[in-house]
């Protein structure tokens, strides 16, 4: 969160540093460049190395799919039926114009079934009054009755979580097969035990993971490959709003600078499998200088089969965990080209998507910046490390006078090749005029195998409104097949995208983890589709502040025949499913043994 004014700071160690190290791994490594529910039976589980295999790229000669056209598709369309649907939510962030520093960045969504009955529930988080919890605002669990409505049920869950909210994570730590609530705060975190029985309890000071700092993003992802799901927590600065340290501009207060308040580090909460936790941040090596975290993705980043971990900090450099199979971990972002920009500038960074844009097996990043900044495309290359490719592919100059926070990567017209949704909106009320405004409107890019393009225009009276947007969470709530997404605005009502562009064919798999982790999150699954080969990782994190439904979709276009499918589970053990059919939704379960 870089405050109008700021330039951005350029580093010419941080600017050498990537290509050194570039080259250097290069010559160590050389460089690389409305459905049924159904359960088919897999065949003989492959032998074949799926990690460090690379993957078929998405634009092949021959291949049955739609053809690759340097023409956006206008076909996408996304309509706004929260107030239909009966969601009806405002994040007040509570500003009295004083400018506290915490106003800027709540808050988040997380999808959850909580009840087990196969529709997809929403938890909302509140701001409120920020110097003390209050109760005439609160957190808000809604049930998705049929598919078609959504009604609070917050009182009947046993729910009354007060605090200044910021963000949500759901993970299943417990592994009875309920999801569970991690909310994060300004002060003390959350922990919210499904009980089972439609309600929670709060189990955060018997667990052990009541983080008392400013925390923003989480996510769960079983890191040490010790069968129980761990939480990692983004923390962001030392600040009390309570007694907050005065920042003026022109004798007025204004949002202090991340750097006029001291960093805090991030915590990584260990499950130890009895209901609690050990921080072990520093002894994982889960540390980096300067953090200010905002945003956290953990995934498989060098295809050797464990979890690593990449968080998004604000103007300082981003960091890179590599996991060396252990559950430990080394700070590689600057070796790998993936801390700062092309230029080596650290950004301003908020959220993050991530997915194989290029379809070519490697798993790329896209971090959501401050204004004048404009977001980043990190393309991986491989064990090489990353390139910053924004420029080169569109991405540049329609995300500049923007400033972006939650974000999402997946197909929402099912043609083949991935969207970006950003939701846009500035920290600072007393911005000059020349910022871009305090509320700003989303954006829709699409790719179509070269480029990226702007379709806000045409995707829906949404993108004509302006919002300060925060959180982003993906579902398809309506079970129709497409992402669907939910977006929340500070002091405006949230938004429930539904999906109603027009789509190809498309394939579905929810997996269900058995040896630990029942979300099944770090679970790797490649598509082959004639001669394409679609690699799709279910992350933890992303976005910001946000949890999504633990789903992997695949757009077809007109490829209507039969697919392959290959899932590498989180343990390793991998099952191949053959002559899979489309436009189904498929439940998979962990099958045991290697």
């Amino acid at each position: 969160m870089l405050p109008d004014g700021i330039t951005p700071v350029t580093n010419t160690t941080l600017a050498f540093l990537p290509r050194l190290a570039l080259c250097y791994c290069t010559l160590l490594l050389g460089a690389c460049g409305g459905g049924t529910d159904a359960t088919p039976q897999p065949s003989a589980a492959s032998t074949a190395p799926f990690a460090d295999a690379r993957v078929k790229p998405i634009a092949r000669a021959g291949t049955e799919l739609p053809k690759i056209s340097n023409e956006p598709p206008a076909s996408i369309l996304f309509v706004d039926i929260a107030g239909e649907r009966g969601l009806s939510h405002v994040y007040d962030n509570g500003m009295q114009g004083v400018n506290l520093m915490v106003e800027a960045t709540g808050g988040g969504a997380g999808w959850l079934d909580f009840d087990g009955d196969g529709h997809w529930d929403l938890y909302l988080n509140q701001g409120g009054e920020p110097t003390q919890p209050s109760d005439r605002l609160a957190d808000q669990l809604f049930r998705n009755t049929d598919g078609e409505r959504f009604e609070s049920v917050t009182a009947a869950a046993r729910i009354h979580e007060t605090r200044y909210g910021q963000g949500v994570a759901i993970g299943d730590f417990d592994s009875d097969g309920f999801d569970d609530i991690y909310v994060t705060n300004v002060g003390r975190n959350t922990l919210l035990r499904n009980n089972g029985d439609g309600t929670f309890g709060d189990v955060t000071l018997a667990a052990g993971v009541g983080d008392e700092r400013w925390s923003t993003s989480a996510a769960w992802a079983d890191l040490d490959h010790d069968g129980f799901v761990d939480l990692y927590v983004c923390n962001y600065c030392d600040y009390d709003p309570a007694a907050p340290i005065p920042c003026l501009r022109d004798g007025e207060p204004r949002i202090c600078h991340p750097k006029d308040i001291p960093p805090v580090p991030d915590e990584f909460f260990r499950n130890r499998g009895n209901g609690t936790f050990t921080a072990e941040a520093v002894e994982r090596g889960l540390v980096g200088l300067q953090n200010r975290g905002l945003g956290v993705v953990t995934a498989d980043f060098d295809n050797d089969g464990d979890s690593d971990v990449y968080v998004a900090n604000d103007t300082t450099a981003n960091f890179l965990f590599d996991n060396d199979g252990t559950g430990h971990f080394i700070e590689v972002g600057t070796l790998r080209g993936c801390a700062v920009d092309r230029n080596g500038a650290t950004q301003a960074s908020m959220g993050l998507a991530c997915g194989d844009f290029d379809g070519d097996g490697w798993l790329d990043l896209y971090s959501t910046h401050f204004y004048r900044e404009s977001n980043t495309l990190y393309r991986c290359l491989g064990k090489t490390g990353y390139e910053d490719v924004t420029a080169q592919v569109g991405l540049h100059l329609p995300t500049l006078n923007v400033l972006g926070f939650g974000t999402v990567m997946a197909d929402f017209d099912l043609n083949g090749h991935p969207e970006l949704f950003v939701t846009n909106g500035h920290i600072d009320p007393t911005k000059t005029m020349d910022a871009g405004g305090y509320a700003m409107q989303p954006q829709l890019f699409s790719f179509d195998g070269h480029r990226w393009h702007d379709l806000s225009v045409s995707a829906g009276e949404h993108f004509s409104r302006e919002f300060v947007g925060r959180g982003v969470a993906s579902c398809d709530f309506d079970a129709d097949g497409d992402t669907d997404l939910c977006v929340v605005h500070q002091n405006a009502s949230v938004a429930l995208l539904e999906n109603r562009s027009k789509h190809g064919n498309w394939l579905q798999l929810r997996p269900i983890g058995t040896s630990g982790d029942r979300r099944a999150t770090g679970c790797r699954a490649t598509l082959y589709v004639g001669e394409r080969a679609l690699m799709q990782e279910l992350c933890g994190g992303t976005s910001f502040a946000s949890s999504h439904q633990p789903i992997l979709t695949w757009g077809l276009g007109d490829w209507d025949g039969p697919c392959t499918l290959e899932i590498r589970w989180s343990k390793g053990n991998v099952e191949r499913l053959d002559n899979v059919t489309p436009n189904q939704r498929l439940t998979r379960i962990e099958p045991n043994g290697p």
